[in-house]
């Protein structure tokens, strides 16, 4: 299992505590960082940044907006990134929400599945140097009657950039088995996600082939210290802000899937509090063995248990959002979290590699 960095959303006050994250991380050998976009700072500009300032970590778009970009100008991102970071870019991409969708970017959220998977049939077909000619339900390239001519992608890159999905409903995970190299989960509970990898394992039924490098990408908040209580009042704000308000009271993925994990009740009082702007006490809401169940909480053995918890049920690369009340907080849990995932390594260099009963979700894509 591979250890990730979030370092979330920037242009909220921390952007250099955020690099000093990233490039402490580079140091210490984290596999990658991703990073994300809302409605602020732009996650191409971001980590084109990022990039420019390390090494070798590489450099997520965790994730890039559908409704923000044509497929053509992902593809141009995606190949510039790409190419000016080395090979070193993954290229994450979500549908977002109804709100930001059709309020921020004026794109209809209707039939998310459908146009997901025709964005994705043409970024792949552009980074693969392949004239774009596509004509489904929702894309058509060029337009009809006319000057537009296929035209293919005037750019030196890899033609197979890993792509993953974000996705937090079933369909959306079976989509992501079936079309992705790889799937971006949040609020991943280890128990949970052996129902959510069989949805990934539906949408491997329907390839051709399995893939043979899939990975399973879990993003978890990171809190350490010997009182688990107040580490767990340190990351309660971060799913109590998607749970509550990351959405409408009509449609929030995120409440609808604490609501799958068993937290119904829960869920609607987090919900109701937030959207009263009660934030404190939707955070306080939060049932503490849903934010336990979703983070990384404790000293390094008890992070290292956890991380095996993640490393048992298939999740093939952790990535952890550190939390803590200023810049040497975050860089302390960044370090044991990379302690406690070297442990980790460590124990299956002892144990060995004699495992050979693995599905497509236990792999992770060549990069």
């Amino acid at each position: 299992m591979r250890l990730g960095l979030s370092s979330g959303f920037f242009g909220q006050g921390r952007d250099e505590e955020n690099l000093a994250l990233v490039r402490r991380a580079d140091q210490l050998g984290v596999d990658i960082v991703w990073a994300s976009e809302a409605y602020g700072p732009d996650v191409v500009s971001v980590l084109g940044w990022m990039g420019a300032q390390t090494e070798r970590i590489g450099l997520g778009a965790g994730v890039m907006q559908i409704p923000a970009r044509s497929p053509a100008a992902t593809a141009m991102a995606a190949a510039s990134l790409d190419s000016l970071s080395g090979g070193r870019f993954r290229l994450g991409l979500g549908v977002s929400g109804p709100q930001v969708s059709e309020g921020w970017h004026g794109v209809g959220f209707a039939k998310p599945l459908g146009r997901t998977r025709e964005y994705v049939d043409i970024v792949r077909m552009a980074l693969a140097h392949r004239p774009v000619s596509y004509h489904g339900e929702h894309f058509t390239l060029p337009l009809p009657d006319g000057a537009g001519k296929p035209l293919r992608l005037a750019h030196a890159h890899r033609r197979q950039i890993p792509l993953y999905l974000a996705a937090v409903g079933p369909k959306n995970m079976e989509l992501a088995g079936e079309i992705a190299d790889g799937w971006l989960g949040v609020f991943v509970a280890p128990d949970f996600f052996v129902e959510q990898r069989e949805q990934l394992e539906a949408g491997f039924a329907k390839r051709d082939q399995p893939p043979a490098h899939f990975d399973t990408c879990a993003t978890v908040a990171l809190a350490t210290g010997d009182d688990l209580d107040a580490c767990a009042r340190t990351v309660s704000p971060y799913p109590a802000l998607y749970v509550g308000g990351m959405g409408s009271r009509k449609q929030n993925f995120y409440h609808q899937l604490a609501v799958r994990m068993g937290y119904q009740a829960e869920a609607d009082r987090v919900q109701d509090l937030y959207l009263e702007k009660k934030w404190g006490e939707a955070a306080a809401a939060l049932p503490p063995q849903f934010i336990d169940d979703t983070s990384l909480l404790g000293d390094v053995d008890r992070i290292t248990a956890r991380m095996q918890r993640y490393a048992d049920v298939g999740i093939t690369t952790v990535t952890v959002a550190p939390w803590g009340k200023d810049l040497d907080a975050r860089l302390e849990a960044l370090e044991i979290a990379v302690a406690a995932h070297s442990r980790l390594i460590d124990s299956d260099d002892d144990v060995g590699s004699g495992d050979t009963d693995r599905t497509a979700a236990d792999y992770t894509p060549e990069h």
